[in-house]
């Protein structure tokens, strides 16, 4: 811990020198007692820890218009991400993880307790998260991954590991079934004690983070790709004019939620728990989850929105969509 300390506080005196004090790496290596390319490296880490974070405002940026505009329609702090149109649905996902992981890495505080929803974008995420040294945080599973082909646990551990490892953080996983065949099935495992105990770590979250399911999106979100609805499953929701969900849990688009069925059956938090946690981060990619995202916005589900700039664009002005849509199918013919 002490040598993770050090080298923290190296690169913070270093990035405190060259970014606010506009010394050259060469004066920072003299007053360090160092060599050039250790200065070097020590940048690098203090950008890569997030120690340092660097934001590009050009004057042709239409991000800044759209943020303000998607923050006053739906009282959500907003970051766009910029892309062009001619990236590919997992190119910009790539994209927006990246600066996501950026952008959440100052918001995580020791002694937090985070929950964390698998799925396509939130593994995407985890891949790109920033180092941050915290204490007594933990992070908490927030729904079930198993289902009647696999138990989930590899996939699901996986994300939760790179959280932990990212942030020093204790994990606890949560080895329940994504859904439960039946309800009373599920009242009943909320009773037994070791999955209360996760229950009641989700009811303390301080900070939730989750992507956005559907079922249409041109990267199949990982619930309906994964084996875990059959064509039962599947035609009640449709039947249930479900648009999308968070952490298994399905909301319609104006956000209500009572009457669907299978949400009686799955693992993930209820959405009032979910509004309770202070901090709640939906992270978004693809303008092919806009029906699930104005539908997660409707039920006011973020408190913080990262999303790309051409989905951003298509939820101030719908009328944007055929445009987008054109677009996208156009570098799809040229790529193919």
């Amino acid at each position: 811990m002490p040598a993770k300390r050090s080298a923290a506080s190296q690169s913070l005196r270093a990035a405190q020198m060259y970014y606010l004090q506009d010394l050259t790496m060469d004066a920072i290596a003299r007053e360090l007692r160092t060599s050039r390319s250790t200065v070097s490296r020590l940048l690098s880490a203090a950008r890569e820890s997030g120690l340092v974070q660097i934001q590009i405002r050009s004057p042709q940026d239409s991000a800044p218009e759209l943020e303000r505009a998607l923050r006053s329609r739906f009282r959500v702090d907003v970051h766009v991400v910029p892309v062009l149109d001619t990236l590919n649905e997992a190119e910009v996902l790539e994209r927006v993880c990246i600066q996501a992981a950026r952008l959440i890495s100052p918001l995580v505080d020791s002694s937090a307790v985070i929950g964390v929803a698998w799925g396509s974008t939130v593994s995407t995420l985890s891949r790109h998260l920033t180092r941050k040294i915290t204490h007594g945080s933990t992070i908490v599973q927030l729904n079930g991954a198993g289902n009647t082909q696999t138990t989930g646990i590899t996939y699901a551990s996986e994300i939760m590991r790179r959280f932990g490892n990212a942030y020093e953080a204790k994990v606890e996983q949560f080895p329940v079934p994504a859904f439960f065949d039946h309800a009373e099935t599920k009242t009943l495992m909320w009773d037994e004690r070791s999955v209360r105990r996760i229950l009641d770590l989700q009811a303390r979250m301080t900070m939730a983070i989750f992507g956005v399911g559907s079922i249409d999106a041109d990267i199949p979100s990982h619930v309906y790709s994964g084996g875990y609805l059959d064509e039962t499953d599947l035609d009640s929701l449709s039947a249930g004019n479900v648009v999308g969900d968070v952490a298994t849990v399905f909301f319609r688009a104006n956000g209500s939620s009572d009457g669907i069925a299978m949400n009686l059956r799955s693992s993930g938090p209820d959405l009032d728990v979910l509004r309770t946690v202070r901090r709640r981060v939906c992270v978004v990619s693809g303008a092919s989850k806009i029906s699930g995202l104005r539908g997660a916005l409707a039920a006011g589900l973020a408190t913080d929105l990262i999303l790309d700039e051409t989905t951003a664009r298509i939820l101030v002005d719908p009328d944007t969509a055929g445009a987008a849509e054109f677009s996208t199918a156009e570098h799809r013919d040229y790529s193919s």
